[in-house]
């Protein structure tokens, strides 16, 4: 089958800094370097390299036509990406000693979307196929609830959050990401745990909690590793979950997979860059229980 990924495509440009900087600070860093970002262009690479099959669909502008060849590079099916007259997005991303980050994103091209492209993208589609999306992009509840429609099985990151956009799409999800302080805030919103056929709740070094409607929660550990920078961890934990699923894995394996591919990318510099193929994960989990 296929995963087709509606996303958005960052350009990252990424500060490693001493600390982070407070209101009225002026910081210099102790290094910069540009790469591929975004949630959409992160859970697509990882998709990929899980071994899926993965058609992107998304926008650029004319500054980020390389971003496109990353992807390309990664294994990705790009044909659903369209060049506008828009700036690509991208993302300032603060890194420090620890690990940590904070992000401040500007959409551009990724808040353009048209319903054409949806539908263009999804009249290629197959029942039972996998649609991928997050909140950086426009027209998120409609291309999910569209793609349901056409028997396709839907996933969603709800980052950045915004719980009524979570709240509009939550009624044609297969799957919800989350991360522990977004769970939070949802079920706040909702009054209530969210009813729906697959939660995954990330909890960063603590693991994943993966609860299925009708069974006792699936608990994963993270694997203990020394991180260098957690930028995209959690979209590789979401793509490798779903490509793996896609592939036919069940829930605990794809769960392991992806678990292990989010602790090497967490050992690496970068968003989409940090992402390890599959070879790399079966490298990592061998001798590991």
């Amino acid at each position: 089958m296929t995963i087709h990924c509606l996303g958005s495509v960052n350009v990252d440009h990424v500060h490693r800094v001493p600390h982070f900087p407070v209101a009225g600070e002026t910081l210099t860093d102790d290094s910069y370097s540009v790469g591929l970002g975004g949630k959409g262009a992160n859970q697509a690479i990882a998709a990929a390299r899980s071994g899926a099959m993965t058609y992107f669909v998304g926008a650029i502008g004319k500054d980020g036509l390389w971003t496109r060849d990353s992807l390309q590079g990664a294994g990705v099916d790009t044909g659903g990406i369209t060049t506008l007259d828009a700036a690509t997005g991208h993302a300032v991303i603060y890194v420090d000693p620890n690990g940590e980050n904070t992000i401040v994103i500007h959409g551009g091209a990724n808040r353009a979307l048209t319903q054409d492209m949806i539908d263009t993208a999804l009249a290629r589609a197959q029942p039972g196929d996998w649609w991928l999306a997050q909140n950086e992009t426009n027209l998120v509840t409609e291309s999910i609830a569209a793609a349901r429609a056409r028997g396709l099985k839907t996933a969603y990151s709800a980052a950045p959050f915004d719980a009524a956009a979570v709240g509009s799409v939550l009624p044609y999800l297969d799957v919800l990401a989350v991360n522990e302080g977004e769970a939070a805030a949802l079920r706040a919103h909702l009054g209530r745990d969210p009813d729906i056929p697959t939660l995954v709740t990330t909890y960063g070094a603590k693991g994943v909690v993966i609860t299925q409607r009708g069974e006792s929660p699936l608990e994963i550990p993270a694997f203990d590793v020394t991180p260098t920078d957690t930028t995209g961890a959690g979209d590789t934990f979401i793509g490798m979950l779903i490509g793996a699923l896609d592939q036919g894995a069940d829930m605990p394996a794809a769960a392991r997979t992806a678990s292990a591919a989010a602790a090497i990318s967490v050992t690496r510099p970068g968003a989409a860059d940090a992402i390890p193929t599959a070879a790399e994960i079966t490298a990592f989990l061998k001798g590991r229980t």
